[in-house]
């Protein structure tokens, strides 16, 4: 068998499984960035209706005053 024929047989499936491995990693560090990105847009969006709340509730009370 010619050496390099024999080289290919034994590192690309060692090659292959070590790019998986890369690639799931890779893919778990990009799920976590989007998740700890994803919880602040969340709280900044829980803060602006805490907002809106507060304002809707004194429109509220302007209009009891009013009727």
């Amino acid at each position: 068998m010619q050496a390099h024929i024999y080289l290919l047989t034994i590192c690309l499936p060692l090659a292959t499984v070590l790019i998986i491995f890369a690639l799931r990693y890779w893919s778990r560090v990009a799920q976590a960035k989007a998740a700890h990105q994803g919880g602040a847009a969340q709280q900044a969006v829980l803060d602006g209706l805490g907002e809106i709340k507060v304002r809707l509730s004194a429109i509220e009370k302007i209009l009891k005053d009013v009727e």
